[in-house]
């Protein structure tokens, strides 16, 4: 009797371990696999829509990088011919030639026009007859003129000729002196864009692609009809999104006026503004997300027969591995990769199964991976994002600045000229009367009181004093056109120097560099800015004092000219201040002597630059470019 209970009871505890075992194998390995698997279903239209979205992206990308290619390559053309040997004389005849050759050569250009310095048009080429027999036009009041024979070149704007989009391009015409002698101003043809976008973007893919200016001109299309329509617009629910969005560059998804649902990208041509859309429909992520649906579900159903199948063959073998493959679970389940232990891989149904669980966890491994790498590059992205924001910003305020500058110099020029006219009146008056009341004071033949005659000369250095303040002022405030000269440095300086009235305290000393510097100069008003600098230092130098001037050049193809004083120095809270205008320390005086000096070095595209300690004197140091030296 007692071995038939102990087996009956042995077999009673194999069914309860049978079942326990079951259960912890089903929950262990069907539990995750759930988790996961319904978490990949559901995520997987967002995450196929994300991939179609980056590809979006990468290719508006790389066509920002074909469209500026195709426009600034036509604009080197277009340099390049404003720097034959033709443009460089009067001979019209060759000039014509030149743009003959041009046309000729590129079919891309619809018209090429030439223009004198003032804008107005000498002489005309062009591809069709309605454009070649049109009145020959004044471009001088036209704003991309001003910015033409400002800046050298010019890009814009964008318009329609029968339907075909063009840009205008213009560059500057130079005469063998070198200064500007006028323009070439040419149309550029546009459809190019449409067809490289048309061969990229079939009709048979549903896909399309498009070119947009910031004010809604469209460039080119995919669509050769829709591109060449005289109104061409995209539609207005993607042109509002792409017009009056912050951000040049990024994805999204809308639905269309036709009710489709499109999944699209955009970024922007870097220089011209223009902004590459493609766009894609949603239909494709819907399509591979529900055969992944399918095939997922299939994959699932078979795992889960497969895992039931091994559970009941298992549970009569072995437990152990069961129970460390359940502890593996558990991790996996937390997330905690790297302390699953190693399990023991038999060459059986267990063995499988230990398998396909590495595998699993291993792929969830990489995938995890790949969501930290995806987080880490968005936030990288995010931070490069609030960077440029802020770069633009503090662009932005320094433009506001300098605007700012400009108008308050504007108002100050008016109010000079006119105070320098009502001001100068009354002294002269004041003068003449002086010098009436000396002439009577002599003719009378008796003997003139000293203090008359004391107070007399005051009124008479007062008069001058006030002469040069307006002279000063008015100096500043008026802007003329630079007179440069080609000038060696050395002989510059010391020239300067020389004409200079030093008082006998102070002592010169000359450090120049060993070969003369050349540069293209203003030699008046150079002249102009280094006695003011001269000037004050032989202010703060009383009594006695060294004035060092060395000239030598830098790196960056800077000519130096650095004067230094022995003098008190300045306070370094004043350093910043001392090219304001009209900010001074001295009793007497208008601050604008070192103002004068800024303005003259950001006229000859240089810099200054100043370095003061206090009680052992202060440096200036003016940066101006260096030129060829002088052939023969």
């Amino acid at each position: 009797m007692f071995p038939v209970i102990s087996v009956m009871n042995k077999s009673r505890m194999m069914g309860k371990l049978f079942f326990k075992v079951l259960f912890v194998l089903l929950l262990v390995s069907l539990g995750p696999l759930f988790i996961v698997g319904y978490y990949t279903l559901t995520q997987s239209r967002d995450i196929i829509k994300e991939a179609i979205l980056n590809d979006q992206r990468a290719l508006a990308s790389g066509l920002t990088d074909m469209v500026y290619t195709y426009v600034i390559t036509f604009r080197d053309v277009l340099t390049d011919t404003s720097r034959q040997p033709e443009f460089q004389t009067s001979n019209y005849a060759g000039h014509q030639a030149a743009l003959n050759r041009l046309m000729q050569t590129h079919a891309a250009f619809f018209e090429v026009a030439e223009t004198d310095e003032v804008g107005r048009e000498t002489m005309r080429v062009a591809r069709f007859s309605k454009m070649t027999s049109a009145p020959l036009r004044n471009f001088s009041k036209e704003p991309f003129f001003t910015a033409l024979m400002s800046n050298g070149d010019f890009l814009g704007p964008l318009e329609r000729f029968g339907g075909y989009p063009m840009v205008t391009l213009a560059v500057r015409l130079h005469n063998r002196s070198g200064k500007p002698s006028g323009a070439l101003i040419a149309r550029l043809s546009l459809n190019t864009v449409s067809s490289i976008l048309k061969t990229g973007f079939p009709e048979t893919s549903k896909s399309e692609a498009a070119v947009i200016a910031p004010n809604g001109f469209l460039v080119a299309h995919s669509d050769m009809e829709t591109a060449f329509k005289p109104d061409a617009r995209l539609s207005p629910e993607v042109a509002r999104i792409l017009l009056y969005n912050a951000d040049r560059e990024g994805s999204f998804e809308t639905k269309l006026q036709n009710g489709v649902s499109v999944l699209a990208a955009y970024a922007e041509v870097r220089t011209l503004g223009w902004l590459v859309y493609v766009q894609q429909p949603a239909a494709v992520a819907d399509k591979a997300s529900s055969a992944m649906v399918f095939k997922s579900a299939r994959a699932f159903t078979i795992l889960i027969f497969f895992v039931l199948f091994l559970g009941y063959t298992v549970s009569y073998i072995i437990v152990a591995p069961i129970r460390k493959l359940r502890e593996a679970a558990f991790l996996l389940g937390e997330g905690r990769f790297e302390e699953i232990p190693e399990l023991y891989v038999s060459n059986d149904e267990i063995g499988d199964l230990a398998r396909a669980f590495s595998q699993m966890s291993d792929s969830l491994r990489v995938k995890t991976a790949e969501l930290i790498f995806a987080k880490e590059e968005m936030e990288k992205l995010n931070t490069s994002l609030e960077s440029r924001v802020e770069a633009r910003t503090r662009e932005l305020k320094a433009a506001l600045d300098e605007l700012i500058k400009k108008e308050r110099l504007a108002a100050i020029g008016q109010m000079a000229s006119v105070v320098g006219h009502e001001i100068r009146n009354p002294l002269a008056v004041i003068n003449n009367s002086a010098y009436f009341i000396k002439t009577k004071l002599a003719a009378g033949g008796g003997e003139v009181d000293p203090k008359v005659t004391k107070h007399i000369g005051i009124i008479e250095a007062e008069i001058q004093q006030a002469n040069g303040i307006i002279n000063e002022i008015l100096g500043f405030a008026r802007t003329r056109d630079l007179m440069l000269t080609h000038s060696a440095l050395n002989n510059y300086m010391a020239d300067l120097l020389e004409s200079y009235p030093f008082p006998a305290h102070i002592a010169i000393v000359k450090d120049f560099e060993p070969e003369n510097l050349w540069v293209n100069i203003d030699a008046e008003e150079i002249k102009q800015a280094v006695r003011n600098i001269i000037g004050n230092a032989v202010e703060v130098m009383p009594e006695r004092g060294q004035l060092t001037v060395r000239t030598s050049a830098t790196a960056d193809n800077m000519a130096q000219l650095s004067i230094s004083d022995s003098g008190p120095g300045i306070p370094p809270e004043m350093v910043e201040k001392i090219f304001a205008p009209f900010f001074t320390t001295k009793a007497r005086g208008t601050g604008l002597g070192l103002a004068v000096v800024k303005k003259a070095m950001d006229r000859h595209k240089g810099k200054i630059e100043v370095k003061s300690e206090p009680g052992k004197g202060t440096t200036f140091n003016l940066y101006i470019p260096l030129c060829q030296a002088p052939q023969g």
